[in-house]
């Protein structure tokens, strides 16, 4: 005897519902187990050896012992910073992928004319890491400058343009460059890199007379001889580096460019998630320990709030694109 058609059909739709209950069921319970669950990865948009990656690996050692995950540093470099930004943006925002957001990103908003995402609105800040001064160095066998002005006055008798090398298109070192050579008057051959790995690399080798990078992956080479510091790009000398002028004391008024570092989730991680990463950033960076690390590389420890870490995005933002205007820097 045939079953009645209904009475299939209501079993057929109560298998669905048990179905569709038990995986509401998995997803309540996934959403209840306790943050982090498994390991955790800190995306930084350059090549390891550079400033973003050695602050990165010395926040994400301590971090992986105060959260009991492992924090896995994981590197997606190319166009300025951009690409690794690009991911965490479309990453699930659940707290497991990470942005190690630096001041280019803030640069990049007005230097590209079309990026995949708004980083105002794409990201939720957790804390700025540190803040590192960038350094006017020079290959010390190479180029014979000893100060700003000897190095504006070898540019300016120079036959061919004297190359400065950068993080890449609309980071800091090719915004520093451009304001460089307008308020001196010489014209520089910019050359972007993917990094400052290799950047220094070619630095070292001759490739390129120049660069404004930060200080921490060049320090040992200022402090070898194989390359020499002219200037610090910030208002105020380097700890690191005391005997080393500012650009405003070798003659160019209103110069002050540095360089920040910090974390950021995609837009729409659970506000305790955020909070708790916060927490926990804040204590590691303003820890002893932490701060005597980053002062050794020429970085100075900040663990701001997240608010304040807004903040500062948004006036960078506004700050950049005015001398992105003024310097008439534009990236396809």
């Amino acid at each position: 005897m045939m079953k009645p058609r209904f009475a299939i059909e209501r079993r057929a739709l109560t298998g669905a519902a048990l179905a569709a209950l038990g995986l509401s069921i998995a997803s309540w319970a996934a959403a209840q187990e306790p943050w982090p669950a498994k390991p955790i990865s800190l995306i930084v948009p350059f090549p390891s050896g550079g400033t973003t990656d050695v602050l990165a690996r010395a926040l994400a050692d301590a971090l992986s012992k105060s959260l009991g995950q492992p924090v896995i540093v994981e590197s997606r470099p190319g166009a300025g910073a951009t690409l690794g930004a690009d991911y965490v943006a479309k990453a699930r925002p659940d707290g497991y992928t990470l942005l190690m957001g630096a001041v280019h990103h803030t640069i990049a908003t007005s230097v590209y004319k079309k990026l995949p995402y708004d980083f105002q609105k794409d990201f939720a800040p957790i804390t700025t890491v540190a803040m590192v001064p960038n350094v006017l160095v020079v290959n010390a066998s190479l180029t014979p400058a000893r100060s700003v002005a000897e190095l504006v006055a070898l540019a300016k008798s120079s036959s061919k343009e004297l190359a400065y090398g950068s993080n890449g298109n609309g980071t800091a070192q090719h915004l520093i460059g451009t304001q460089f050579q307008a308020s001196t008057g010489v014209k520089l051959l910019h050359v972007p890199y993917k990094g400052s790995g290799p950047l220094t690399t070619d630095l070292l080798g001759g490739q390129v007379e120049m660069s404004f990078d930060t200080i921490t992956p060049v320090l040992q080479h200022i402090k070898g001889g194989k390359l020499r510091a002219l200037a610090v790009t910030t208002a105020k000398r380097s700890a690191v580096l005391p005997d080393v002028p500012t650009l405003e004391e070798a003659g160019l008024k209103g110069f002050d460019i540095g360089t920040w570092f910090g974390v950021l989730a995609p837009a729409g991680t659970p506000r305790d998630i955020v909070a708790k990463l916060h927490l926990e950033m804040a204590r590691i960076i303003k820890s002893p320990d932490f701060t005597d690390r980053m002062r050794a590389i020429g970085a100075d420890p900040i663990g701001d709030s997240s608010a304040e870490m807004a903040v500062r995005i948004r006036e960078e933002t506004a700050k950049f694109a005015r001398l992105v205007k003024d310097g008439k820097v534009a990236v396809e």
